[in-house]
């Protein structure tokens, strides 16, 4: 089955969904598709169903009831059936669904998207597909290839996992994550590194929000950025506006919203640990243990460790759209809600918008770049892990945070310390700051050994680098310099 030509990459989901749908065993199969909101998994689902003449049912938010009749409805009409199917329980649903055929015996897909929203309504429905797909109804249902979607991560997550009924009947679990900041580039058309860079970090690589949120409305240039913003996401009438606070009112384990847009905006504000977040929420740490879970669930957040101290984590929002509303948005918010004082309030948080919500975000860039695209030229070895740290300098009495710490394995299979960075986003790095990554390396050196001597230092830049920083690099393999041309297109 080719994939349809206005599907933008998912060259690797496609070929997954297309290998479950092709089994040709006589058994019923089950899959689970997964990811945020917007990602393009209902496109993909039902781009399946056209091209294997399959049986797609969206669900809506409905009593069970309701439900039930729509599914009969949506199950008959696939059958060119001229009366309803009119189920009384998921139980009669499920064995009439489990039992649909194709022309020769063939699989049949069968897509339940939204189940969240079904398994809500009526919780025993994964004990009933747990049931129609075990070893003892093996001979009353057809080879039907079922797929499972939910865009509730926490809920989708725990469906195949611990105890819970399906687990072990999957033979597909696919998550579909965002665009990578290269797919979004060129998902959106964007050639120049620094545009590109600049869109992303207000949206990320959500496909719906280059799409249908701004009716194909892209930034022609750097000069038109602000415009841009302007246009589509301070502006009241469009639907990028209120995007952020739909995606807590989205999730069903988001409770205590209030809570949950408190601690993203602790983070947003440059908050990063438990500690710091609990800080600026005014409460105690402690309190705050299941808020930060449920977030990382629901993929709102992410908990990278610190490189040097096991026990230590930083927090960081994982959706771009969420830092900007937090950091930019949310305190301008009874202003932004009146048309027409988008443009003030632009321009009035442009200090905020390069500290808060660039910076950040091209420190993840980098080291996601580091992470994927670094060659091991470039880095001195075959990298394991990137994240970034903190380092204590006793004799000053201060530490140094680095941005990116890249840990590989050397010829006698250990970890090693590969390199060390700094992520600049609007300064143009100089000799200063490569005398400090210097220091921070020699400080690494009297506590990990001389291997922390060959550690290579990595400066990362959307300003540039001075020609003194530049002519070091050339004459010096252990110094990478690394700018947005790069980034985008270098290894």
């Amino acid at each position: 089955m080719d994939k349809p030509t206005e599907m933008f990459d998912r060259d690797f989901e496609w070929s997954e969904l297309v290998r479950f749908a092709s089994y040709e065993g006589s058994e019923a199969t089950l899959g689970v598709v997964s990811g945020r909101r917007r990602q393009g998994k209902t496109f993909l689902l039902d781009a399946l169903c056209r091209e294997t003449g399959g049986f797609f049912f969206a669900a809506s938010e409905a009593t069970e009831a309701e439900s039930l009749r729509q599914f009969g409805a949506a199950l008959a009409r696939f059958e060119e059936r001229s009366v309803p199917y009119r189920f009384t329980h998921w139980d009669e649903a499920v064995t009439v669904l489990m039992g649909v055929a194709a022309p020769g015996g063939r699989p049949v897909v069968a897509v339940l998207d939204e189940f969240p929203f079904l398994a809500k309504a009526s919780p025993e429905l994964p004990s009933l597909l747990q049931r129609a797909l075990g070893p003892q109804a093996r001979r009353e249902v057809g080879p039907v290839r079922l797929l499972l979607c939910g865009s509730a991560l926490s809920f989708m997550g725990g469906l195949l996992g611990g105890t819970a009924p399906l687990r072990g009947r999957a033979s597909l679990e696919l998550i579909v994550p965002t665009l990578d900041y290269r797919l979004a580039a060129a998902f959106w058309g964007i050639t120049d590194p620094r545009l590109a860079l600049l869109v992303n970090a207000v949206v990320g690589g959500t496909p719906a929000y280059g799409r249908e949120f701004v009716l194909g409305d892209r930034p022609k240039d750097v000069d038109d950025f602000g415009p841009w913003v302007l246009r589509n996401v301070l502006n009241p009438g469009r639907p990028l506006f209120r995007e952020a606070r739909f995606l807590l009112a989205e999730e069903p384990d988001l409770h205590d919203t209030a809570l949950y847009h408190g601690v993203l905006a602790a983070i947003a504000q440059g908050n990063h640990t438990r500690g710091g977040i609990a800080g600026y929420l005014e409460r105690k740490s402690t309190d705050l243990g299941h808020a930060l879970t449920v977030l990382e669930d629901t993929g709102m957040i992410v908990r990278e460790p610190d490189a040097f101290h096991g026990k230590r984590s930083a927090y960081h929002i994982a959706e771009p759209i969420l830092t900007f509303y937090h950091a930019l948005m949310r305190p301008e918010w009874s202003d932004l809600e009146r048309p027409g004082q988008g443009a003030e309030v632009w321009q009035r948080s442009q200090a905020t918008f390069h500290s808060k919500v660039v910076g950040p975000h091209f420190e993840q860039v980098c080291r996601s770049w580091t992470r994927w695209h670094a060659g091991s030229d470039t880095l001195g070895g075959r990298r394991t892990r990137v994240e970034s740290g903190v380092v204590s300098d006793p004799a000053a009495k201060t530490s140094h945070e680095l941005d990116v710490v890249v840990f590989g394995r050397d010829q006698d299979d250990r970890e090693s310390l590969l390199a060390i960075g700094e992520v600049k986003w609007n300064d143009v790095m100089g000799i200063g700051h490569l005398r400090r990554l210097e220091h921070v390396r020699e400080l690494l050196r009297a506590r990990q050994g001389e291997g922390a001597a060959r550690t290579r230092l990595l400066c990362f830049s959307g300003a540039g680098f001075t020609d003194e920083v530049r002519g070091v690099a050339d004459r010096d393999p252990g110094v990478q310099l690394v700018g947005l041309q790069r980034l985008y297109g270098g290894d």
